[in-house]
């Protein structure tokens, strides 16, 4: 399988590393172009047969890498004389390009992810494009996707609009799956951009456009700050760690009481408010490179008091105002459901008894599989017994935070690993063992 590396930029942002004398993607980390750790990380998928898209001086590249050899690699160049942008290439690939899918990916990201479980999430649903998709940690000036229930792309949201809305922090990380069929978009050598002028028409025309959500490192080091803290979290192991080929460590989160004050059912935006911990207790999970991704029961929609639609935007304003701190969750999964009946207003298709519905561990085990977690390694941090529960049932270790309910549900008789005044201390005391 092939792999188009967009590696034409000038990298303006970072002229006082290159001094217009290095092309950007060539910029040093870690003692080695940062166009090599791309190509070390493509043949350790198998992905072997690598173009690179150049332009500011591309010579510099082509004197490099040569045809590649002395790589272990096959290596091919389009050379753009005038700039053409994120798809302009895409006139010149065609002639390049084997039928069926390829790699595509900016020249400025680091990265180390299994490409093998990404091309089967695209070949799995038949998609047309898919994008490697994650939150970040400013969502609030990037571009960001819109997706449905199936992870199908409904819209872009640029960082232009007047965002007077929640949203959900999930951001394009320039690392994507493509079809050939996608040159015929582009008949001619212009400058088009891949996102507005190619993608957003064929979403807009109804063809399969994915997000592949993953908690996998890819990020743009086109600043000096960001490629410091690449620096950083390659020293700290973090890069190779969250790559889904190992075994990740994760925090699953419960929410009310626990992330959020509690207030008994939450089902209007309004009654959300963070725990004045939870800002810094996200972040600390973030920096440790674990996973953090939240299990929460909510039975309002069972009973009748809301709509699914009305639970996911009480997930966007906290992806938001956890977004404006410069943190994120991996995941939030929920269960609406709830078994008993009798209530008056109660909506009889959530009324069933599920496998999701903590102290079962439906939503754990989903999370386990889409994200290869070691719940041996794992935890669940929760305000009730239920929660607690649900850790056991699952083979997690388990910590209870002394708010919300702080364990006065007495629905189940169970002992936590850890007694926590709050989700921060929790947070701290597992970093610490």
């Amino acid at each position: 399988m092939q792999a188009v590396i967009m590696a034409g930029g000038k990298g303006t942002r970072l002229a006082a590393l290159t001094k217009d004398e290095i092309p950007k993607p060539m910029i040093a980390v870690a003692g080695k172009p940062l166009l090599l750790w791309q190509v070390e990380r493509l043949k350790e998928n198998g992905l072997t047969d690598v173009i690179l898209v150049i332009g500011h001086l591309g010579g510099k590249i082509r004197e490099y890498f040569g045809d590649g050899k002395a790589f272990g690699v096959r290596i091919r160049y389009v050379e753009e004389e005038t700039p053409l942008g994120t798809a302009g290439s895409l006139y010149y690939l065609r002639g390049m390009l084997e039928e069926g899918p390829f790699f595509m990916l900016s020249g400025d990201l680091f990265f180390d992810i299994d490409f093998a479980r990404m091309l089967r999430f695209h070949e799995d649903r038949r998609a047309a494009a898919t994008l490697f998709v994650h939150p970040n940690g400013h969502p609030f000036d990037s571009d960001l996707l819109v997706l449905d229930e199936t992870d199908r792309i409904k819209k872009f949201d640029s960082k232009h609009n007047v965002r007077d809305y929640w949203y959900d922090n999930c951001v394009n990380a320039g690392l994507m799956v493509l079809d050939k069929s996608i040159c015929r978009y582009v008949p001619k050598p212009v400058k088009l951009s891949l996102e507005k002028d190619i993608l957003n028409g064929m979403i807009e025309a109804g063809e399969a456009v994915y997000g592949y959500r993953s908690p996998e490192y890819v990020k743009d080091v086109g600043t000096v700050e960001r490629i410091q803290q690449a620096l950083s979290d390659l020293e700290r192991g973090v890069i190779t760690g969250k790559c889904l080929k190992n075994r990740q460590k994760c925090m699953f989160l419960d929410r009310d009481g626990t992330i959020n004050r509690f207030r008994g059912l939450i089902y209007k935006e309004e009654d959300f408010d963070l725990e004045p911990c939870a800002v810094e207790a996200v972040r600390k999970i973030n920096e440790s490179g674990r996973l953090g991704i939240v299990a929460t029961n909510q039975p309002s929609v069972a009973r009748g008091l809301c709509e699914i639609s009305d639970i996911e935007k009480i997930h966007r304003k906290m992806s938001s105002l956890l977004g404006r701190e410069g943190v994120y969750l991996d995941d939030v999964l929920f269960c609406p459901h709830h078994p008993d009946k009798g209530y008056p207003e109660e909506n009889p298709a959530y009324k069933v008894a599920c496998e999701c519905r903590k102290p079962k561990i439906g939503m754990i085990q989903k999370a386990a599989k889409r994200y290869h977690i070691d719940l041996s390694e794992s935890w669940m941090i929760g305000d009730t017994t239920t929660d607690i529960q649900t850790g056991i049932n699952a083979g997690l270790k388990t910590a209870l935070v002394l708010t919300g309910e702080a364990g006065q549900d007495k629905k189940y008789d169970v002992k936590p690993d850890l007694v926590c005044r709050d989700l921060l201390e929790a947070v701290e005391k597992i970093l610490a063992l």
